[in-house]
């Protein structure tokens, strides 16, 4: 063993010792009486070990982890560690490598009827499980045995979560909760160019389209090649439910348009965003920005357009506030000098920025029906809550550990589930502000706000050297920014389409980016949008609409 190996494994070994020195290594039995001294009279029940270990059978979607010598991904010193405090024995059923395997596997898992004892499921899979009777009642569990944490991060959220998770007013899985601050789109500029050019920050549509041509002509990059693109767009060009780079849904939400949401009518019931007036006057647009080579005129011939931003080859584009973690990174790493800055903006006529909601949950922890303890699943997820908030006495030796193997503890966690408040990204940014300026003991942080701490005090002593300090830091500062502006908030419904029409839908899905596709780039007119609306109603656009209505209506 090398020098560094040694040190390594000398120092997981003093971080892990004084978990088993804390509370005991038994792995079983009584709950120690220093454990549990820990833990507020209210929340006797919630952290309670069991008397006789339970084991629980779970799939497993592993991520990027390191293990110490002898450790395996299902016996380490996470699962261990949980063991101790709950009494509970984790069971691989079954591990994947991907979330895309994991939904395929979980899908045969259902269909065959061979179910683990608890998983992770997504929204149509709950409402498939839930129509057969597959899952346990978590009424009175979840009333019984939640802590007062995950209690807290739930009643956020004005009680939408558990609500997405109840048929009929009974609960049937234990949601995660989105967090606000991923639904807006924004516009991100390289500010050194600005000022190059002399140009003003942008706040309308028409300032974003003089500042990408200006970009384009004027080499601001000082190559001497025509090589700087206009906007990049993703192929896909809106995004649906979660937000992500290149997305034109910023430019929509301009017009009051929001393709590919359901969002309320007139008269308060859903209707389909793609299909309404405004998304064919943002049409209209976009075919004059493609033309006149605002928008990247090669879009839908690209693989990745993030990398048109990681290479510099454009200045301006759309993304959301955590792009300094991609492709901005990227872009740093190849010119230490680029500014880039975010803003909220396209602003409509009336000078608001609008922005649709993103689904409060999509995704829920359940439990097989006939499982002898349901709560137990409930019981891991109020522990690493309570280690993620940095709430948990064995907090700081994890995080520690997991320090030293250069990884993140929640890839540890027995389910991809973390938990944390809707604001939890302004809740982090005012934490990190107030440690940065000693107003707050740093080592009262939660791990995450911890480690943005940590890089930020990096990127302050060796600027731009760190690129993972670079970003972080630089990500939630810039929310700062554009995170309290002055939004406009349009509520959108979220339902999957039922079996019955899920074939439909996907040939719909396909008629809509065809047509909105063709229209941009100018292959078809403008007037191609009511051929798409007619046909889009006729071919079972209609009948969707009839299952969305009924979906948040309650009626099942």
């Amino acid at each position: 063993m090398n020098a560094a190996a040694s040190k390594l494994a000398c120092t997981l070994a003093a971080c892990l010792l004084s978990l088993t020195a804390c509370f005991g290594g038994d792995g079983g039995g009584k709950a120690k009486d220093d454990a549990s001294a820990s833990v507020d009279p209210a929340d006797r029940q919630a952290f309670a070990k069991y008397d006789t270990p339970v084991t629980l059978r779970i799939p497993h979607q592993y991520s990027d982890i390191a293990l110490p010598e002898g450790d395996t991904s299902e016996n380490n010193f996470v699962s261990r560690y949980l063991a101790l405090q709950t009494g509970i024995s984790i069971k691989y059923a079954w591990e994947t490598p991907s979330g895309v395997q994991y939904a395929s596997t979980m899908n045969y898992a259902i269909r065959s009827g061979d179910l683990p004892d608890a998983f992770v499921v997504d929204r149509q899979q709950f409402r498939e499980l839930k129509q057969a009777g597959e899952l346990a009642d978590l009424t009175e569990t979840y009333s019984r045995y939640a802590s007062a944490l995950v209690k807290s991060i739930y009643d956020a959220t004005g009680g939408k979560a558990l609500q997405e998770a109840s048929i009929d007013g009974r609960l049937y899985g234990l949601p995660n909760v989105a967090i606000e601050a991923d639904a807006p789109t924004y516009l991100w500029v390289r500010q050194d160019w600005l000022a190059k050019l002399g140009l003003a920050a942008p706040k309308t549509l028409d300032d974003i389209a003089r500042i990408a041509k200006a970009f384009r002509h004027i080499d601001p990059d000082g190559d001497a090649n025509a090589d700087t693109v206009g906007i990049p767009v993703d192929r896909g060009m809106v995004y649906g439910e979660k937000t992500g780079n290149n997305g034109l849904n910023a430019v929509f939400a301009a017009f009051g348009a929001y393709p590919r949401k359901w969002i309320a009518g007139s008269d308060g019931r859903p209707v389909y965003g793609s299909v309404q007036r405004e998304a064919k006057e943002t049409l209209k647009l976009l075919a004059g920005w493609y033309k006149e080579g605002v928008l990247d005129r090669q879009f839908m011939l690209r693989q990745d357009s993030q990398d048109l931003v990681a290479d510099n080859k454009t200045g301006i584009f759309f993304g959301p506030w955590w792009a300094p973690y991609y492709p901005l990174s990227k872009s740093i790493s190849q010119d230490t000098k680029a500014d880039w800055r975010v803003y909220a903006v396209p602003l409509d006529v009336n000078g608001r920025f609008n922005v649709s909601e993103s689904p409060v949950t999509d995704r829920y922890l359940v439990v097989r029906k006939g499982y002898e303890h349901p709560e137990a699943a409930l019981k891991l997820l109020n522990v690493f809550t309570r280690i993620e908030r940095n709430q948990d006495p064995g907090a700081k030796s994890l995080l520690a550990a997991t320090e030293q193997l250069d990884t993140q503890l929640r890839n540890y966690y027995p389910f991809d589930l973390l938990l944390d408040y809707p604001d939890a990204i302004a809740q982090r940014h005012d934490r990190l502000t107030r440690a940065l300026a000693g107003e707050l003991d740093p080592g009262q942080l939660d791990q995450e706000t911890k480690r943005l701490y940590d890089d930020s005090l990096t990127e302050r002593e060796y600027p731009r050297k760190n690129l993972d300090a670079w970003s972080g830091s630089t990500a939630y500062q810039q929310w700062g920014s554009v995170g309290r502006a002055e939004t406009v908030k349009v509520e959108s419904f979220f339902a999957d389409p039922p079996p019955s029409l899920a074939t439909m839908w996907a040939n719909l899905l396909s008629l809509e980016m065809e047509t909105y596709a063709k229209i941009i780039t100018g292959e078809l007119p403008l007037s191609a949008f009511d051929d798409y609306a007619q046909r889009w109603h006729a071919e079972g656009g209609d009948k969707m609409t009839e299952a969305v209505r009924e979906a948040a209506a309650g009626t099942k």
